[in-house]
């Protein structure tokens, strides 16, 4: 047998579980799995639990750095093939810092055991593919953790560190992606073309969601991704990023880094039209983020001051319904560019008309 066929049996009820948990940890991340097909769903939603974990820890601002950091390197070393530290030495270390109410994302936290002996059934091939990019992803939190230690928070400074995070945060996910979908038989070109956008792809989504959470990521986690050096510029402090009195100077810098954040749509959108749709792999599953990242940035260049105040950015439910409904009616990928264009010009579900 191979090792592949040497695997555990994977436990129905705990991956039932991984995918109900990423229904209440991210609806906008649930749309990609319920779009993507078996296997590759639940590699992908098992997967993106595994990131999750870290990520909360990451984000917790009740939990001192120092110990953040620490819980950060347990997990990587979980993580690790080499290494025999046991999931449960992560639970024991986490536990006294969960919160009394558990959010979903605490949850995950807490049955990281379920998470980890899940993925430990997943073929070879799969666990080999997420690895390293769930690591690497791991090792840059932790490091932005300790960089910023002496203030509670991230606080990013320069346009480079700014994308040095979204990498760690985002465009391992996009390597992690692509090492899944290109198990297969791929050309040299296709693989080379699908590495060489991977990690813009994920950047993208990464600088949308920064661009449009100024608000949550400052108010909850205490954390301020608008550089330091685009804030001084414009005359803001990070610490007063959200003051009433520098709106229009911080929406100055929110419209800036969605401008950034658009630098790399052609890219994604090369990605999208060169990913492979086998072992389960749906186009819609990517173009469904990638199209809601356009109106989200339609949204943040019309009103990039909605990204300071708590009501935020979105792009409204009718707009989800009608991007989801379309990839899902079967468009193809040399639709995108098409689509892409109309979203940038108005919201989806609205038919062109005079009065547009």
């Amino acid at each position: 047998m191979s090792q592949q066929d040497e695997r555990p049996h994977v436990d129905r009820t705990d991956l039932e579980w991984c995918h109900e948990a990423v229904e209440g940890v991210s609806r906008t991340f649930a749309l990609t799995v319920d779009v993507l097909d078996e296997p590759m769903s639940s590699y992908i939603c098992v997967g993106y639990l595994l990131c999750r974990i870290p990520d909360t820890i990451e984000d917790a601002s009740h939990i001192p750095p120092s110990v953040q950091t620490e819980l950060l390197r347990t997990y990587d070393a979980v993580l690790d093939p080499d290494d025999d530290t046991a999931v449960e030495a992560f639970v024991d270390a986490v536990e006294p810092h969960l919160p009394d109410e558990l959010t979903e994302d605490w949850r995950v936290v807490r049955e990281a055991p379920r998470v980890l002996h899940t993925f430990e059934s997943l073929p070879a091939d799969v666990r080999e593919a997420v690895t390293p990019p769930a690591r690497e992803l791991v090792q840059g939190m932790a490091l932005f953790v300790e960089r910023y230690d002496d203030t509670g928070g991230l606080r990013i400074q320069s346009r480079e560190e700014l994308e040095e995070y979204c990498y760690y945060a985002a465009g391992t996910v996009g390597n992690l992606i692509t090492n899944l979908v290109t198990r297969g038989d791929v050309s040299p070109e296709r693989r080379r073309r699908l590495y060489d956008t991977a990690e813009e792809f994920g950047l993208l989504l990464q600088l949308v969601n920064i661009s449009k959470d100024v608000y949550d990521d400052y108010t909850s986690e205490n954390n301020v991704y608008l550089p330091a050096e685009w804030l001084d510029a414009e005359g803001v402090p990070q610490e007063e990023v959200l003051d009433p009195e520098h709106e229009a100077e911080a929406a100055s810098v929110v419209r800036r880094t969605a401008e950034h954040a658009s630098s790399f749509l052609d890219d994604a959108q090369t990605y999208l039209e060169s990913v492979p749709l086998t072992d389960g792999n749906t186009l819609a599953a990517w173009a469904v983020p990638f199209l809601l990242s356009v109106g989200t940035l339609r949204e943040l260049l019309s009103r990039p001051e909605d990204a300071l105040s708590k009501s935020g950015v979105k792009v409204s439910r009718q707009e989800v319904f009608a991007v989801v409904s379309r990839m899902s009616d079967g468009a193809e990928s040399d639709a995108i560019g098409d689509i892409r264009r109309e979203i940038a010009a108005r919201p989806y579900h609205r038919a062109p008309s005079s009065a547009d």
